[in-house]
């Protein structure tokens, strides 16, 4: 039987991570009979079926699980020791992958990015935008820009940078709508909701900004005649004077600093929203590739003030 080599391993880890073929070759850069007849081929030297394919998808045998998590281990291995080697050299270089939400990583990771690797010319950076955060394992990731840190034992995380979702409406609407006094006004507003799932009741939880000990968060169910998948969709919304929105503070501080929406209760928001590096959990003794950790160190700097955390550009 002829041995299993690097693209084998890739090739699989792509399907699995991607979910069908197609994702696969785009990934691979191939055409999908390519990695249909790859795939196929490499099952039957193996002797196993690593797939169970449905009309729509693909999803791994038992037997697929064990593969990929020992290709995983066997390309970080090879990876961590190309690393070695080329750190003797003092000089970054090697492929970085990232992965960050839609909106924020088009307006803040992506200039972040590309100044990284001006800095580091060696050093390819791919840039993944996705609304899911990936399974870091086999996502075919090293490492993610978020606006939450996730409860996995098996990552690393590290906060860049402090963001918070805050209520904000445009001075129009609330001309015709009048200002709500607490959190519980907000269920006489229309307020424009982003939904990502069903259309079941929204639930706003607001937290005091100011932790006191009597201080205690407070859930607010909202409705209104306006909702969509898109944040984008619901800010225009909101800038247009149709209602009251709860959005990310890094979306909406340019609005809120000259006018054009006006930030409601600043005493309460939703302190869901930190910015975090999020990376895989690597092995015992196994440090991050030169590489990474240049990455990482230059965007905790790249994030340290962030203007929509300025006193001077923050709510009024």
């Amino acid at each position: 039987m002829n041995s299993i080599d690097r693209p084998d391993l890739d090739l699989v880890l792509q399907v699995a991570a991607q979910g069908s073929l197609a994702g696969a070759a785009r990934q691979l850069e191939l055409e999908p009979p390519a990695v249909s007849k790859r795939l196929s081929a490499l099952e039957t030297r193996l002797g196993v079926r690593l797939f169970n394919r449905t009309t729509r998808r693909l999803a791994l045998t038992e037997e697929g699980e064990l593969f990929c998590r020992q290709a995983r281990q066997l390309l970080d291995g090879l990876q961590a020791l190309e690393d070695q080697l080329q750190e003797r050299r003092k000089e970054a270089r090697g492929l970085v992958r990232i992965a960050s939400s839609f909106g924020f990583g088009r307006a803040w990771v992506a200039p972040a990015l590309g100044d990284f690797q001006r800095r580091h010319p060696q050093v390819e950076v791919q840039l993944n935008l996705t609304e899911q955060l990936p399974d870091l394992t086999t996502g075919g990731v090293d490492a993610a820009v978020w606006l939450w840190a996730p409860r996995d034992p098996h990552a690393v995380t590290r906060k860049l940078a402090i963001n918070r979702r805050v209520l904000v409406a445009a001075p129009d609407y609330l001309a015709r709508r009048g200002r709500p006094a607490t959190p519980a006004d907000l269920q006489q507003h229309a307020c424009l909701v982003v939904r990502e799932h069903d259309g079941s009741p929204t639930h706003w939880r607001l937290s005091p900004v100011e932790r006191r000990r009597e201080a205690r968060p407070v859930t607010v169910r909202v409705q209104g005649a306006l909702s969509s998948n898109s944040g984008e969709v619901v800010r225009d919304w909101t800038l247009a004077g149709h209602g009251i929105m709860l959005r990310s503070l890094w979306d909406v501080h340019e609005a809120i600093a000259d006018g054009r929406l006006v930030h409601l209760l600043p005493g309460y928001a939703m302190l869901d929203a930190d910015v975090h590096w999020i990376a895989p959990q690597r092995a015992q003794g196994s440090a991050a590739p030169l590489r990474l950790r240049l990455l990482q160190d230059h965007l905790v700097k790249w994030f340290a003030s962030p203007p929509w955390a300025r006193p001077s550009a923050g709510p009024r």
